[in-house]
C-alpha cells in the first residue's frame, strides 16, 4: 500500500507509460481500459456535467478561460488539462485549487492493483483519478481537455453538454495522420449526438469533416466571432481566438440554463491567471530586460510567437530554444527570425531533440548561436548577453518552458 505522495508520483511516472514522456509507444488505438476503469469506479463520469475540448492549439487557454468565467459566476468548476509544467496536480483542479496530495495517494493506493490488471497507462489512470475526484466533490461542471487527438482519447467516454474544437494544424502526425483532414477526423471524434459543438477556427481545408460529422449526429455547429471586444490577462496575440471561443461557450451555456452575466465574462477573462494559476502562456518572467516564455511547440503556435515578437519594438532578440524529436523541425526552424541570437539547448526529457542535432539543423537555416548543456545555462548566457532594451524569449517545447518558470 502506498502512503507517501512522492512514492505515488514516482509510481505513476516510472511504471506507467505516458505520451509526454516516452512518445508513440504510450499511444493506444482503443479506449477499452478507461471503459473498464470507470466500471470499477461506478461510472463517476456520469455524475457531473462537462464540456469537452479538443484541438491542436489553444485547448489549455480556452479551458482555463471558461473555468475562470464560471468561477466568477459562482459555480464549482472542475478543470482537467494536460500536460502539467511543474506539478502533477496542475492537471486536476477545482476552482483553481489543485487536487490534494492525500487524495491522489489514497486513490492510487486503493485502485492500484485493479488498474494494473487491466494494464492502464499513465494517462488512463490520471483521467480516472480526475473523474472520480470531480464526482466525489460534486462539481457543478467539469471542463475536460483531451490529451491527444479526440476519437481515441481516454477522456472521450464523457457525454458533454458542449464540445469545443479550437483549431486544427500539424502536430503529432505520427499518431493522428499526415494531413489536416486526417487530424480533423481524429479531433471530430469528440462530437456527440445532439450536442452543440463550437469550432474555434473556420478552416476550409477541414471544415467539411466537422460539418459531415455534425450533420450525421444532428449536432449544431457554432462558429466564433473574433471581432468581439473582450480582453484577457492572457496577453498572447493568439489568445484573441481563444477568448472568442470561450465567450461563445458561455453564451451557449446560458441557453442551457446556466446564469453567466457579461460582468462574469469580463472579470473571468481578466482574472484567468489568478483564478486558475495557468502557466506558460506568453508569460512575462522579467521586464528589464523583458523575458518571455510560451509553451507553443508546433508550427502554428510558434508562428504566432514569432509574429508577436516582431511587434515588441526591442533592440535585440535572444532566443533560448529546444524542441522534441517528433516535430517538423525544418519547417519550424525555417520561420524563426534570422537576426536573433540563439541559445540552443535540450530539456531533461528523453523526447528532447539532442542540442547538437538542433544546432546543426539550425545552421542550415541561417540561424546563429551556440550550444548549452542545459536550459538554465542557456538562459543564464542569454541574460549575460542581453541589454536592458533587449528581449529574451524561451520556447520551442513545453519541457523547456517547465524548466524556467
Amino acid at each position: 500500500m502506498m502512503t507517501d505522495f512522492d512514492e505515488t508520483i514516482k509510481y505513476l511516472f516510472r511504471r506507467l507509460p505516458m505520451y509526454q514522456k516516452i512518445g508513440k509507444s504510450a499511444y493506444k488505438d482503443n479506449i477499452g481500459n478507461i471503459v473498464n476503469a470507470v466500471k470499477i469506479l461506478k461510472k463517476p463520469h456520469k455524475k457531473f456535467q462537462s464540456i469537452h475540448i479538443a484541438g491542436t492549439n489553444g485547448k489549455g487557454s480556452t479551458s482555463h478561460m471558461i473555468a475562470s468565467i464560471m468561477y466568477e459566476a459562482n459555480y464549482k468548476v472542475g478543470l482537467y488539462t494536460s500536460p502539467h509544467l511543474k506539478d502533477f496536480r496542475e492537471r486536476i483542479k477545482i476552482n483553481g485549487e489543485m487536487i490534494s496530495k492525500d487524495y491522489i495517494t489514497k486513490f492510487i493506493s486503493k485502485h492500484k492493483f485493479e488498474f494494473e490488471k487491466i494494464n492502464m497507462s499513465f494517462f488512463e489512470m490520471t483521467v480516472a483519478l480526475a473523474f472520480n475526484y470531480f464526482a466525489e466533490k460534486k462539481v457543478d461542471i467539469a471542463i475536460i481537455e483531451t490529451g491527444l487527438g479526440g476519437r481515441l482519447d481516454s477522456t472521450n467516454i464523457i457525454n458533454p453538454i458542449l464540445s469545443i474544437i479550437t483549431n486544427i494544424s500539424h502536430d503529432h502526425n505520427n499518431l493522428l495522420g499526415d494531413t489536416i483532414e486526417e487530424i480533423a477526423k481524429e479531433k471530430s471524434g469528440i462530437i456527440k449526438e445532439k450536442t452543440p459543438v463550437i469550432l474555434g477556427r473556420k478552416q476550409q481545408d477541414c471544415l467539411h469533416v466537422f460539418l459531415q460529422k455534425a450533420r450525421k449526429l444532428k449536432s449544431k455547429i457554432y462558429f466564433t466571432n473574433n471581432d468581439i471586444k473582450y480582453v484577457s490577462d492572457l496577453t498572447g496575440n493568439y489568445q484573441k481566438e481563444n477568448i472568442a471561443t470561450a465567450v461563445q461557450a458561455t453564451w451557449i451555456l446560458n441557453e442551457k440554463g446556466y446564469k453567466i452575466s457579461d460582468f462574469n465574462i469580463k472579470t473571468g477573462l481578466l482574472n484567468t491567471i489568478s483564478n486558475t494559476s495557468i502557466l506558460g502562456r506568453w508569460q512575462i518572467l522579467s521586464k528589464i530586460p523583458i523575458i518571455i516564455t510560451d509553451t507553443a511547440h508546433n508550427l502554428d503556435g510558434i508562428r504566432h510567437n514569432v509574429e508577436q515578437l516582431k511587434d515588441l519594438g526591442i533592440k535585440e532578440l535572444h532566443i533560448v530554444f529546444g524542441i522534441v524529436k517528433e516535430k517538423k523541425i525544418d519547417e519550424i526552424l525555417k520561420i524563426l527570425p534570422k537576426k536573433a541570437k540563439y541559445y540552443f539547448c535540450e530539456a531533461k526529457n528523453s523526447r528532447s531533440l539532442p542540442k547538437e542535432v538542433l544546432f546543426k539543423q539550425a545552421l542550415k537555416h541561417g540561424l546563429k548561436g551556440n550550444i548549452y548543456n542545459s536550459v538554465s545555462n542557456a538562459l543564464n548566457a542569454a541574460k549575460e548577453n542581453a541589454d536592458k532594451k533587449d528581449c529574451i524569449f524561451i520556447g520551442g517545447s513545453t519541457f523547456v518552458v517547465a524548466e524556467v518558470i
